[in-house]
């Protein structure tokens, strides 16, 4: 028995779309019923199971408002390349983070601030954050003492 195992790319490259669409709070049917297949076909195509061709991969691209080069970027907006994608599905954890509700929240309200600077501050300060925390600092009130609101 043949079991049809993902492409390593078409699984990034589904990733990716995945990604892009929940940033942009857009169910499965939406994307579907936008670029005329079904949702099930999504779901494949999110999973790599399926490969989408170029035609269909700029309606994708047209209807998450992004250029199909979106789907091929890694770290630092390099080309995709073969290396590192033999991981396991859901292994990346910028994208694990990114299903999460603190992760679709913090990148919608973040992708709201159009000021640059105001921009790169805040990631000044997450990265200060996270370089505190992982030297044992402790950075004030406990969280449980903050309150904020998740969604919007």
């Amino acid at each position: 028995m043949n079991v049809k195992t993902p492409n390593a790319i078409d699984g990034y490259v589904g990733a990716r779309i995945r990604m892009r669409r929940q940033l942009l709070g857009m169910s499965q049917e939406r994307l579907a019923e936008q670029i005329g297949v079904t949702f099930q076909q999504v779901q494949k195509y999110e999973k790599g199971i399926n490969r989408i061709g170029a035609s269909r991969l700029q309606r994708i691209a047209d209807v998450l408002h992004t250029s199909p080069s979106f789907f091929f970027e890694q770290e630092n907006s390099e080309p995709l390349t073969l290396q590192g994608l033999d991981l396991p599905a859901n292994s990346d954890p910028v994208a694990e983070f990114l299903q999460t509700k603190e992760g679709l929240v913090l990148n919608r309200a973040f992708l709201k601030i159009a000021d640059r600077n105001i921009r790169e501050t805040i990631i000044a300060l997450v990265k200060a954050m996270a370089q505190a925390e992982s030297s044992g600092v402790t950075l004030g009130a406990p969280v449980a003492d903050i309150t904020f609101p998740l969604g919007e």
